[in-house]
């Protein structure tokens, strides 16, 4: 099975304008999530953006840069334009705001199509370390059935805390998929649950798709703000 790893990544943000380029540890943002991609081991990496100043640190990194349209949605429509010239038959999308992302994480992410020739997607989740995430909509929550499928995402506190006798698991923002499928994801008819909730990943549960999700011990602490940038320097550097 053929991996290859990609990382989208945009300018545009509307939170935190530059992002990928924001030095972090002395290094631009993009490159510390290249490297963590880089020591997952799994195959050739590339950078699908629409911005030349990325791609270029891309280059200079020693991994593939995709230039891609200005006006994809998400950025799974944006890997699907870029995957249709690296040979692979599997997909990792590590988002590009991922700079602490572990590497075992990635190598996690693909084990269930080693299992299922025809699963199309997969992602992962942990369990909820604090009480106070499962009501807080920036936590996306996963309720999974007993093979490991999603059944639903959401940002609401799933399932309800009648009791405690079920484990919340958070969802991390990790995927993987089968190529010919990502090809497909961009036309596919968004849903009104995707919108409603904002997240891309309903579109294919609502198409009947199955995304597997592998719970384990997983730290990935995304960037979204400045106030997080200052957050990941902390970890990285100690101080």
């Amino acid at each position: 099975m053929k991996i290859a790893i990609g990382i989208p990544a945009r300018m545009g943000s509307t939170r935190f304008p530059g992002k990928p380029l924001a030095l972090l540890a002395g290094k631009p943002m993009i490159q510390h999530v290249i490297e963590k991609a880089l020591a997952a081991d799994l195959g050739p990496v590339f950078v699908a953006t629409d911005d030349e100043q990325i791609a270029r640190v891309a280059r200079e990194a020693g991994v593939i840069a995709c230039m891609t349209r200005a006006d994809h949605p998400n950025g799974s429509n944006r890997l699907a334009e870029a995957i249709r010239e690296i040979p692979c038959d599997v997909v990792i999308n590590v988002q590009g705001d991922e700079p602490l992302i572990d590497p075992a994480a990635i190598r996690a992410v693909v084990e269930p199509f080693h299992d299922d020739a025809y699963l199309p997607m997969a992602t992962l989740a942990h369990p909820i370390r604090q009480a106070s995430d499962l009501h807080e909509p920036n936590v996306v929550k996963v309720v999974c059935n007993a093979k490991g499928r999603a059944l639903y995402f959401s940002r609401a506190a799933i399932p309800y805390p009648r009791s405690d006798s079920a484990t919340a698991l958070q969802h991390v923002g990790l995927y993987a998929y089968r190529k010919e499928f990502l090809l497909i994801y961009p036309s596919l008819e968004a849903c009104e649950t995707e919108e409603a909730e904002q997240l891309e990943q309903l579109r294919v549960l609502h198409h009947g798709y199955d995304i597997a999700v592998t719970v384990g011990d997983f730290h990935c602490i995304g960037v979204d703000t400045p106030a997080d940038l200052n957050r990941a320097e902390k970890l990285l550097t100690g101080h």
